[in-house]
């Protein structure tokens, strides 16, 4: 997977060349990424979809994140991104049901790397229950959601906490209900600001 070729870019946004994985990594290169977060809307109240990643993740184990993602290698357009969602979660989804948010871009200082993505983001309106989700269990441990308006007070910083649930997969693929009470630090450490501009845009869309 570190040998995986990527755009790299200036801090305008220029292409400057391509490099490997690692290597983007370690110097703290611009490149893209495609983020999908799943969205849905019951009864007047919006849901949000977080994927727990899978703790023999080398970075992030074990935390909350986007509901799929992933990096755009050299050859790749946005469009493509979109394998993300079926190879993590099993659920199929045409590129023209995604709603765009734009490029939104940020960094991640992880000791040891410095993660700069110039992030494609789409909001997706989810209709699949949490039992059609067949989770890439090396990528993605569990599926959970959590009432928008709670997501949105944790990250506005209205509220410390947050409520969420759905399931987790164990090793022999046995489903474990999840039901618990979370915070800021159970998350992948995106920029506040990223945070925000997810928020605004589902907001937008589903609002």
């Amino acid at each position: 997977m570190n040998d995986e070729l990527l755009t790299t870019f200036d801090d305008n946004g220029n292409i400057t060349g391509t490099a490997p994985r690692d290597e983007v990594h370690r110097l703290g290169l611009w490149h893209e990424t495609f983020h999908c977060w799943f969205v849905s809307k019951e009864q007047d109240m919006l849901h949000i979809y977080l994927q727990l990643r899978s703790e023999h993740k080398k970075d992030y184990a074990g935390l909350l994140d986007i509901t799929a993602a992933g990096h755009l290698l050299s050859d790749e357009v946005p469009e493509d991104g979109v394998r993300e969602v079926q190879e993590e979660l099993g659920i199929c989804v045409a590129f023209e049901q995604l709603i765009p948010l734009g490029i939104i871009p940020y960094s991640m200082d992880n000791e040891g790397f410095l993660d700069r993505e110039r992030a494609h983001v789409f909001l997706y309106a989810n209709a699949s229950p949490l039992s059609d989700f067949k989770l890439q269990q090396e990528e993605v441990a569990g599926i959970v959601t959590a009432d928008f308006a709670g997501f949105r007070s944790l990250w506005l910083g209205d509220s410390a906490t947050l409520q969420i649930q759905g399931f987790r997969v164990e090793s022999s693929g046995t489903r474990i209900p999840i039901s618990q009470t979370v915070d800021r630090s159970h998350f992948v450490p995106h920029e506040i600001n990223y945070y925000r501009r997810i928020i605004e845009g589902i907001e937008a869309a589903f609002g």
